[in-house]
């Protein structure tokens, strides 16, 4: 076992260890908390603790101030005479090992604990303390504010440029991925400055910073993503890339002149986040067969469609993942690109020099494609173009903005393309939300709610007898939400013979929903019960997201 000898007349000594891994480039190859740690253990030859092997109170309490425990990440486990046994997330941190053995003035016995266990048991042997960000905040409620005239960029661009407040932004950024975060929003008021994330599609509000400091985050912000500094009455729109967590994170960056000062939304793309499986997106049996069947099709055009934030492209993605094959050429054109496809031709839009969904399209359809994914067909040309790739010999996938699968075809129609050519061409249209996952940690049962899912039941969909409806409860897991992750919910309207005689200038969603159901789709609101039902989400749940349709 590795061991650090100290005590309080000798100087920490550690053994050496040539060649042993750091928790850090793990964690950069992508391995979870848990697997880092079990890594470490085997390479390093210490064991490894376990939740269970922490104690349940705390261990030489006085001797190391908890913030520096919380800050290198180790927790003792129990104490003798002569020894401590100390649990560390990176025991290849030698100085901080050998500033620990010198705070104790006993010899170390190291364990490997993952992040995870370390952070659950800080919180629950010291109390939650202080987050990273809350102490930043505490520390530079001192520093000066602007303090100059409105148009002094000088003096915002070294306000920006200070150590408290570059270390604050970059705090609020790591902050943000390490909570799941899709978003983060920084919005001043008159005295204050309201910081929010948005986590499984919910805004969270997270301790905010002192509100004079509202231009140089803002500033430090647009440096960062090329912005200019200097103007502040108009939108911007940049980006950047950072590495944060382990992770390259694409950052989006999207400002906006209110009373108070410049609002600032900050979109967190992962570009290491793994292409779903179509498998993995929680569609039901039945749709997920039908869609698999019109993904083999040569030609035509599917359609997914829902409100921003729905989760349109991570199904095309994962769509676009299963025709990946080397017999295909595949281009897409997207605003932004937010799944990477080894193999696949991606191209982003660039409307400030024409580079528009239309001219891109444009031009795809003389680069011999087999399949071609469109962002979002946001206008008639782009339609019509989308529409004539697919009666050529192309399969289109692409997105619109309606509240459900029938409301694709009002929508195409109201946008010009002619009725004849998208009854031959659309093959499926896929309507669908996120609704949040509940957390498996402490969800509980309860009751059913009663008249909404008989009609599940008569139709053979649900068993009286195996209903398993759960409600939130709150956890540290979970941040006290009571939810973790999501899952879509869907409707898949095919576009059969039946369907594509509907398909005419007038025609209204209702008449095309009914067709649908007739021929045994399932609803979005009804997905998302049967969900429910199995103990995946709550009822409640899908009523909010469902709402509107």
């Amino acid at each position: 076992m590795t061991v650090i000898v100290s005590n309080r007349d000798q100087q920490a000594a550690a053994v050496p260890r040539q060649g042993a891994p750091r928790l850090r480039d793990l964690r950069e190859a992508g391995l979870s908390s848990a697997e880092a740690a079990r890594q470490l253990a085997e390479s390093l030859s210490l064991p490894l603790a376990t939740a269970d092997d922490f104690p349940e109170e705390a261990v030489l309490a006085e001797a190391v101030a908890v913030r520096y425990l919380r800050d290198v990440r180790a927790v003792p486990l129990a104490a003798l005479d002569s020894a401590v046994t100390l649990a560390m997330a990176d025991p290849g941190d030698e100085q901080a090992a050998h500033a620990l053995a010198l705070a104790f003035g006993l010899r170390l016995d190291l364990q490997v604990a993952s992040t995870d266990d370390i952070d659950a048991a800080l919180e629950r042997l010291y109390g939650p303390g202080k987050s990273a960000l809350e102490q930043i905040v505490d520390d530079i409620d001192d520093l000066p504010g602007e303090g100059g005239a409105d148009d002094d960029v000088q003096h915002l661009k070294d306000l920006a440029l200070e150590a408290p407040v570059v270390r604050l932004v970059n705090q609020l950024l790591h902050d943000a991925v390490a909570r799941r975060a899709s978003d983060l929003h920084i919005e001043p008021f008159r005295n204050r400055i309201t910081v929010r994330f948005r986590i499984d599609g919910m805004l969270r509000e997270v301790k905010a910073p002192p509100a004079q400091l509202a231009k140089a985050i803002v500033s430090r912000i647009k440096i960062l993503s090329g912005l200019n500094i200097a103007e502040r009455r108009l939108p911007q729109d940049g980006r950047a890339r950072m590495r944060i967590e382990g992770k390259q994170i694409d950052l989006r960056v999207a400002t906006m002149p209110t009373m108070h000062g410049e609002s600032v939304v900050i979109r967190l793309l992962d570009d290491s986040s793994r292409v779903p499986e179509l498998s993995g997106l929680g569609l039901a049996a039945r749709a997920e067969k039908i869609l698999r069947r019109h993904l083999d099709a040569p030609h035509g055009m599917i359609v997914v469609t829902g409100p921003t934030g729905s989760g349109k492209t991570t199904t095309l993605s994962a769509a676009l993942n299963l025709l990946n094959q080397p017999h295909r050429k595949i281009v897409t054109v997207e605003d932004p690109v937010e799944y990477q496809l080894p193999g696949v031709n991606q191209l982003q839009v660039k409307p400030q020099i024409g580079l528009t969904f239309a001219n891109a399209l444009r031009a795809f359809v003389r680069q011999d494609p087999d399949v071609i994914m469109v962002g979002e067909m946001r206008d008639g040309e782009t339609a019509d173009i989308a529409v004539h790739a697919a009666l050529t010999g192309h399969l289109v996938l692409t997105t619109l903005h309606t509240n459900n699968a029938a409301g694709a075809v009002t929508r195409l129609l109201d946008m010009g393309v002619d009725a004849y050519l998208l009854a031959s061409t659309l093959r499926c249209l896929v309507a669908q939300r996120l609704v949040r996952l509940l957390c498996k940690t402490c969800s509980r049962p309860t009751e059913s709610p009663g008249p909404q899912i008989t009609p599940l039941i008569e139709r053979g969909l649900l068993d009286r007898d195996h209903l398993d409806f759960r409600e939130p409860v709150g956890c540290d897991v979970c941040g006290g939400s009571g939810f973790v992750g999501r899952i879509a919910i869907v409707e898949m309207l095919e576009i059969t013979e039946g369907v594509q005689d509907l398909v005419r200038p007038g025609v209204g969603t209702r008449e095309l929903m009914v067709a649908g159901q007739r021929q045994g789709m399932t609803t979005m609101l009804e997905d998302g019960m049967l969900k429910a039902a199995a103990g995946l989400t709550t009822p409640e749940e899908v009523w909010r997201v469902t709402e509107d349709v």
